[in-house]
């Protein structure tokens, strides 16, 4: 579109919102659009209890043109102060059919494209979880990799949490969940580019800032490494790192879009409108 016809709606993302913290579910509570075709996509981690999930998607839903979610790992905890005690892919299924209801979209439902200023751009949100590929300096296996986050008292609440089922592992659930997706995404119009939301980062090297090396572990695989390529992405959108900034690896650009925890923005001193949300498309 030229400058005189440009369209004033916007594509924007969210992720990490954590909406149990009060001053969280505060600023979930005051997100509305700009514009009344606003597309608002979140790259998981909205809450653990599947009612804080149902009311933040409930609410953002009925505000937003077109709600786009993935989850993230804290959606599929079995937290022990939930009333709904579903594991794995049957609490998974669970939130995507919740999703359907008020008419959100999920990994599981046919991309949707987007035709705004910018498009038009297929938009994909992945599920693929993580397999351990991460390691951490010095390892050469996952066991090594665990055994160093055990003796730096670094280890992901998802070992406790978050329960595979009906898969033997999470590796295994990542390794179907990679399979499929890596089947949709090839069958997308090849013509058109796209914007790819996932949870965690598509590359390792976001995770290279974290504070402890050994948690990267739980943020992704290796076997995505090349898709922001592979699959013509104009942007890479993803969370679960609490690290919210911009990156380009291969011209693509990167977008980390947590809100994250109250304290975290308190001690480092984000301000919220700096990252809350991030405008995708078009690009700013």
């Amino acid at each position: 579109m030229t400058a005189g016809t440009a369209r004033a709606e916007r594509m924007l993302a969210v992720s990490d919102l954590h909406v149990a913290y009060p001053d969280n579910r505060r600023l979930v509570e005051e997100l509305v659009p700009n514009h009344s075709d606003d597309w608002l996509v979140i790259a998981g981690d909205t809450a653990e209890l599947v009612s804080d999930v149902e009311w933040a998607l409930k609410v953002l839903s009925a505000r937003f043109a077109r709600v786009v979610w993935t989850p993230g790992n804290h959606e599929l905890w079995t937290h022990p102060k939930d009333p709904v005690t579903l594991r794995g892919v049957a609490r998974y299924e669970h939130l995507v059919e919740y999703c359907r209801s008020i008419g959100v979209l999920t990994p599981e439902d046919p991309y949707a494209v987007w035709t705004g200023d910018g498009g038009p751009v297929t938009v994909a949100p992945l599920f693929v979880l993580y397999d351990y590929s991460f390691l951490p300096p010095g390892a050469a296996t996952r066991e090594e990799g665990m055994a160093m986050a055990l003796e730096a008292g670094v280890v992901c609440a998802d070992e406790y949490f978050l329960h595979p089922d009906p898969y033997p592992s999470r590796q295994a659930w990542c390794e179907a969940r990679l399979a499929a997706t890596e089947e949709r995404l090839a069958a997308c119009d090849p013509q058109l580019p796209t914007v790819l939301v996932n949870h965690y980062p598509l590359v390792r090297h976001p995770t290279e800032i974290l504070h402890h090396a050994e948690f990267a572990q739980w943020c992704g695989t290796t076997r995505t490494e090349d898709w922001h390529r592979r699959f013509r992405a104009v942007s890479a959108v993803y969370g679960h790192l609490h690290i919210p900034r911009t990156t380009w690896h291969d011209t693509v650009r990167f977008d980390e879009v947590s809100l994250g925890y109250p304290k975290e923005r308190s001690e480092r001193r984000w301000p919220v409108q700096a990252a809350f949300p991030r405008q995708i498309l078009p690009r700013p």
